[in-house]
C-alpha cells in the first residue's frame, strides 16, 4: 500500500473548544494490524472534556491536533496475517493511535483505524452501539477489582449516577453477596433510571459512616465533603478523571483516611465485564441516550459535555456511508 493511499474522516480536537472533521492519512498497516471501518464511536464525559476545554494536565500523547476516542465499536475490512482476526468480525477498539498528522489520544473517533489485532476485542453483533460502553464497563470492574479478581471492600456509597456512575452499581448487583450501594447525584434528571439500589442527593443523606466512598463525578473540589461522610479508616476512590486536586489535611488525618486512584482498565478487565455481559449478568441497557452523525460532531460534543440528560452520546459512522 502506498503512502498516503489509506485515509479517513476522523474528529480532530484542533485547539481547545475548537473541533472539526477532517480527512487524515493513516500509517500503512503492517501483517499484525487490522483496518476496522467504525460503525459507532462513543463519546467520553471524563477525559474528552477535559482535552476538548484545554484542562487536561501533561499526559503521554498530549498536544493538538489529536483524535480523540477510546470506545469504538467497527467491522474488520482487513485483517493482517498475524492480526489474530478475521475479515467481517466485529471489534470493539479501545482507541489507536494510526495518524500521520495528528496526533492519536485516544484515536478512536475516526471512520476507519489501522489497529494492532491484538488491541482490539470481538464484539457480540447483538450488542450494536452498546458494545460502547464497553471500555466504561472496563473501567468501573477496575475500580472495583483493582487486582483483577472479585473480594475485597466494595463502596458503600457511589458518587455520581451517570454511565459510570451506574455500571459500577450493576456490577455491584452482579456480584455475589454485594450489598445494594447508595448513589448521590445533584441533577435531577440523572435520578431516575435505578434498579435495585437507590439514589438520593447528598443533601438528603445523613450517613457519616460510609466504609468506601467511589467517586465518578470529576469533581474535583469534592475531597474533603467525602471526607466527612467516611468511617474511621474509611477509603476513598478516584476512578473519574480530574485537572487537580485539594485536600484539607487534618479532618483527613482524624479519621485515617485512605485514598485509592484507580486507573486506566487492563485487558483482564474487558475479559472480565464480557464474561458478564454475555452470562447476561450485566446489562448495558438505557445508558446509550443519544446518537449523532460525525457531520454534527462539533455539536454532538457540546451535548454530551453540558446536557445532563445526555448519559452517552454516540457517533454514529454508518450515516457517512
Amino acid at each position: 500500500m502506498a503512502v498516503g493511499e489509506l485515509s479517513s474522516l476522523a474528529v480532530v480536537m484542533e485547539a481547545p473548544e475548537r473541533l472539526s472533521l477532517t480527512r487524515l492519512e493513516l500509517t500503512e498497516p503492517t501483517d499484525t494490524d487490522c483496518i476496522v471501518d467504525i460503525e459507532w464511536s462513543g463519546i467520553s464525559t471524563g477525559t474528552e472534556r477535559l482535552l476538548w476545554s484545554g484542562r487536561m494536565p501533561p499526559f503521554p500523547g498530549m498536544g493538538y491536533p489529536l483524535v480523540p476516542g477510546y470506545e469504538s465499536v467497527g467491522i474488520v475490512r482487513q485483517a493482517g496475517a498475524n492480526s489474530g482476526r478475521r475479515d467481517g468480525e466485529r471489534v470493539f477498539v479501545p482507541g489507536a493511535n494510526c495518524y500521520r498528522t495528528a496526533r492519536g489520544l485516544f484515536g478512536g473517533a475516526s471512520q476507519s483505524l489501522v489497529v494492532a489485532g491484538p488491541r482490539v476485542l470481538s464484539c457480540p453483533t447483538a450488542l450494536a452501539e452498546q458494545g460502547v460502553l464497553i471500555s466504561l464497563a472496563a473501567t468501573a470492574y477496575h475500580a472495583l477489582y483493582p487486582n483483577g479478581s472479585q473480594g475485597g471492600v466494595l463502596p458503600d456509597l457511589i458518587v455520581g449516577h451517570g454511565v459510570l456512575g451506574r455500571l459500577l452499581a450493576r456490577l455491584m448487583l452482579a456480584a455475589d453477596g454485594a450489598a445494594q450501594p447508595t448513589v448521590w447525584e445533584i441533577e435531577p434528571v440523572r435520578m431516575t433510571g435505578a434498579d435495585g439500589y437507590a439514589v438520593v442527593h447528598p443533601d438528603q443523606d445523613p450517613r457519616r459512616d460510609y466504609h468506601c466512598v467511589c467517586d465518578v463525578s470529576g469533581d474535583a473540589s469534592i475531597l474533603d465533603a467525602l471526607v466527612q461522610r467516611l468511617a474511621p479508616g474509611g477509603e476513598i476512590v478516584l476512578a473519574g478523571f480530574y485537572d487537580k486536586l485539594s485536600l484539607s489535611f487534618a479532618p483527613a488525618f482524624m479519621r485515617e483516611v485512605r485514598l485509592r486512584i484507580a486507573a486506566q482498565f487492563l485487558p483482564r478487565d474487558l475479559e472480565a465485564v464480557m464474561a458478564l455481559i454475555a452470562s447476561g449478568r450485566l446489562s448495558l441497557d438505557g445508558l446509550v441516550t443519544h446518537q449523532a452523525s460525525p457531520l454534527d460532531a462539533s455539536s454532538a460534543y457540546q451535548m454530551a459535555f453540558t446536557d445532563p440528560s445526555c448519559l452517552k452520546m454516540v457517533l454514529d459512522w454508518r450515516q457517512l456511508s
